[in-house]
Order: structure tokens, then C-alpha cells, then sequence
């Protein structure tokens, strides 16, 4: 869908690049994570890749034809929803969608979409009157209202409540079974692993990992298993190696006579794998 290739990027009056010669592709049909810490490269890739910033050194190719001979009709198969949601606050929330309906060929059922994400009772209400919250909805309806085929999506869930937040993830796998593609940028590690298909980390304007989340947690986790279990009203925790599991004596003789309470392998999270590659914890770069 997207080929990343060799890009370099430096503002004007900056004296280096804040893209170091990046090269990645998004599969037609996947959820692409981009990670990083503040000010390493993420917005700048998403805004050249959707032909907000120029000027850039390298290639990018958008289904085989680079984005730099696309006119306005690139974004009639584009749907972008920025981190901070920007509507006319003076606009009732119908009147909004409304607006920007009539900049594209193509329009989606408007009515299922604000039902969807909660908002069609809100619909006559001035968006200024409306909750941060319910602003990232309205920015999601956005995003899908000319049906793209492809979504660029920056911390789509941050300000969401749970309930929200799932049914948001839920329209995001949806627009995938149906042949979507989504580019995603999330501080929510867990938001990330339930998505994507493949993540990126970006370091410096550089890449320093791309892999499956899967793939990640194998090659940074621990290879061992760890197993809980109750003896004397006391919870003992044993730690085996993996390698040759089904052949440790007094593994298999545990699970035989105790009453095990927790198993697990030790397998590492996507925040341990951020903080490790980028060495920077979530918290502290928010």
C-alpha cells in the first residue's frame, strides 16, 4: 500500500535532518504501528506520508505511484484523525460532518457512523459544548466519512473511556476485515498489541526495530516458565528454564501434585520492548 523508501526530512532553518533515511512498507490490508518517543519522527513521517510537509529526500509510493504525482484525489482514499481533534466549536456536530462531506465524491452512511461511536442524540449540539472525548469520536466519524481505504490514525484511543475506547478498536479491526489499511501512533502499549499486525519503532529519525508484536515479545522476552502454587498457606513461585521444559523432572512433577495457581512464560510486554529500544519510559516522554 505504502513504500517508505530512503527518506530524509529537515525543516527549514534547522541546520540537521529529523528523518535519518527511514525505509519501511505498509501491506495492503495490515494495522502498521509507528512507536517513539516525543520528537523522534513520528508526526513528520505520518505528515509527509499524507502530503502535508514537502521538500523531503527519498521515495514514497502510494499503491505503486509516487505520492508526489497525486493531485487532490489522493485524499479521497485517505481518512486522517489528528491526536487533538479540530472542529468548528460554533457548529453543531451534524453541521460539521456535514461540512466536510461536501469536499469528498464519496460519503459514508453518517447516521450509522454517529451511532456507532455514540453521538447521533448529540448530533444538534454545538461542538464546543462537546467533551474532549466525544470530540475524538467526532474525529473518527471524520476520518471515515468519504470511506477510505486507507487510515492514518495518532493516539485514536487517548481520551477515551474503556467502553469507548473498545468500540473504536472494534470499527478498527472492522475496517481492515473489509479491506482496510491503518497507519497507527499510540502511547497505549496494550492499545497496540490488540491492532497491529507489525510495529515500527522510530529512535532519532531513525528505525530500530520492525517486527510482529509477537515476534518482539519473543526476542526480548525471558525464555523460562514461571508457576505459582500454595503450600503450607503460602504462595511459592518457581522459575523454570524453557528450553527442555518437558523434560524437567520437578516441573512436571509440581504440575502433577501441587495445585497450581498461576502459569505463565516470561514473556516481556511492548512497553518493556519500548522503554529497552528507545530507552526512554512512556511516562516520562508524554
Amino acid at each position: 500500500m505504502f513504500s517508505v523508501k530512503d527518506l530524509y526530512y529537515r525543516y527549514p532553518k534547522q541546520d540537521k535532518d529529523v528523518i535519518n533515511g527511514i525505509s519501511f512498507d505498509i501491506k495492503e490490508g495490515e494495522i502498521f504501528g509507528f512507536l517513539g518517543p516525543s520528537g523522534a519522527g513520528k508526526s513528520t513521517t505520518q505528515k509527509i506520508m499524507i502530503k502535508i510537509l514537502e521538500d523531503f529526500r527519498g521515495t514514497i509510493s502510494y499503491n505503486g505511484k509516487s505520492i508526489t504525482e497525486f493531485n487532490d484525489d489522493f485524499y479521497e482514499d485517505i481518512g486522517v484523525s489528528f491526536e487533538m481533534p479540530i472542529h468548528f466549536s460554533k457548529m453543531t456536530a451534524l453541521e460539521n460532518v456535514q461540512f466536510f462531506m461536501k469536499l469528498y465524491k464519496r460519503n459514508a452512511d453518517i447516521e450509522t457512523l454517529m451511532k456507532r461511536v455514540g453521538l447521533w442524540e448529540d448530533k444538534d449540539k454545538m461542538v464546543g459544548e462537546f467533551s474532549k472525548g466525544m470530540k475524538i469520536r467526532l474525529n473518527i466519524v471524520r476520518a471515515l466519512l468519504n470511506e477510505p481505504t486507507m487510515l492514518f490514525l495518532d493516539e485514536p484511543t487517548n481520551g477515551l473511556d474503556p467502553t469507548n475506547a473498545k468500540i473504536l478498536k472494534d470499527m478498527i479491526h472492522e475496517f481492515k476485515q473489509q479491506g482496510g489499511t491503518v497507519f497507527i501512533t499510540s502511547h497505549i502499549m496494550a492499545d497496540i498489541d490488540q491492532l497491529c499486525d507489525r510495529v515500527a519503532f522510530i529512535v532519532h529519525g531513525e528505525i530500530k526495530e520492525i517486527d510482529s508484536p509477537r515476534n518482539l515479545k519473543i526476542k526480548y522476552g525471558k525464555r523460562s516458565m514461571t508457576l505459582e502454587y500454595k503450600e503450607n498457606n503460602h504462595t511459592v513461585t518457581k522459575e523454570y528454564p524453557l528450553d527442555g521444559i518437558g523434560q524437567n523432572k520437578e516441573f512436571l512433577e509440581l504440575l502433577q501434585t501441587k495445585d497450581i495457581e498461576t502459569l505463565h512464560t516470561g514473556e516481556t510486554t511492548l512497553e518493556d520492548i519500548f522503554i529497552k529500544v528507545t530507552g526512554v519510559k512512556l511516562h516520562d516522554e508524554k
